[in-house]
């Protein structure tokens, strides 16, 4: 089940700065921005968009990790603004140990709403903010389709539910075209040259990364998506001339969508600021969900997400953006 967050994406501030705290709980809190939002803070189920104040809010929030992850965060926002440490927490003697509350904040583990609504009041949320986290908290348990699959590994599952909720995605492959750019018969040849035992979960693997590409091309409102690719990523010959061929026209069928930009960084470019290895960057409308930068192993990820990383990331891809080219100037 998708979720669609209608959170308005504002800073957490006390409603009434010169109000006192009553009865020893922190002052209530709600969201603001230019205005007074508080009660506009609700959260719907597979719903487009909301209109909050006068601007329209859509917070795509999708795949029980990706709804730990925002619940988490927003739970943290609420506690820090709200003056609370973690160990203020337990002894409110909620029921909540600090290393629970630690993987709850983290979005390591699925969260009730019992427990989201006795944080909520601890730290002094207003109503509309408690309703509508408790209603988020459903999401921390409800499975999309590749939380259940055995045949994606638990260290990607997180980046699936990432970019079925990312607004633009940007990224730099120098050796292989990226997975949701593939076509079968590639990404069989893919698999294939990794000389998998179990040639049936290989197949698997393709029909799920198939998936994968529908779920994310089929998104309304649709992705930003833009990608590098280096020469060597059109010039090898993955499964042969005719697969190569075929892999190529899908890319600039491709890139002649609206929202899709797929650019060639070519060899006589010479030495580029790429050149240690494929990432992605996932970056959200959503202020609380921080833009991640992706970068995958054999066996793992590693997910950056503080600011001056993903700076970083952002600086070089503008770097091989400026020397790339088309994929249909490419010859």
């Amino acid at each position: 089940m998708s979720l669609s967050a209608r959170l308005p994406a504002f800073d957490l501030v006390p409603a009434d700065l010169a109000e006192p705290a009553l009865s020893g709980r922190p002052r209530p809190l709600r969201w603001a921005g230019a205005g007074e939002h508080g009660s506009d803070a609700v959260l719907w189920c597979a719903s487009p968009s909301t209109r909050v104040g006068q601007a329209e809010v859509r917070v795509p929030v999708t795949g029980q990790r990706v709804v730990r992850r925002a619940l988490g965060r927003r739970l943290t926002r609420l506690r820090t603004a709200s003056g609370m440490s973690r160990r203020d927490v337990v002894e409110a003697r909620l029921g909540i140990s600090e290393p629970t509350l630690h993987r709850i904040e983290t979005g390591k583990v699925p969260v009730t709403g019992a427990n989201v609504r006795a944080l909520c009041w601890l730290y002094g949320a207003d109503q509309s903010i408690t309703d509508a986290l408790a209603d988020l908290a459903l999401g921390t348990s409800q499975q999309e389709w590749w939380d259940a699959s055995p045949v994606i590994p638990e260290w990607f599952k997180l980046y699936v539910g990432l970019e079925a909720s990312a607004s633009r995605m940007f990224g730099y492959d120098g050796e292989v075209v990226p997975g949701e750019l593939q076509t079968p018969d590639y990404a069989r040849a893919v698999f294939g040259a990794e000389q998998p035992v179990d040639v049936e979960a290989a197949e698997r693997h393709i029909k799920l990364r198939m998936q994968r590409q529908k779920t994310l091309f089929a998104r309304n409102p649709p992705i930003r998506l833009m990608t590098v690719l280096g020469e060597g990523a059109l010039t090898r010959p993955v499964g042969g001339e005719q697969v190569m061929t075929g892999q190529i026209e899908h890319l600039r069928r491709l890139s002649g969508e609206d929202m899709v930009d797929i650019r060639v960084l070519p060899f006589s470019v010479g030495a580029h600021a790429a050149m240690a290895g494929a990432f992605r960057i996932l970056e959200f409308d959503d202020p609380n969900d921080p833009d991640v930068v992706y970068l995958e192993s054999h066996v793992g990820a590693l997910y950056l997400e503080e600011q001056p990383e993903v700076e970083e990331y952002r600086r070089i891809f503008e770097l091989i953006s400026k020397d790339s080219v088309p994929v249909g100037e490419f010859r």
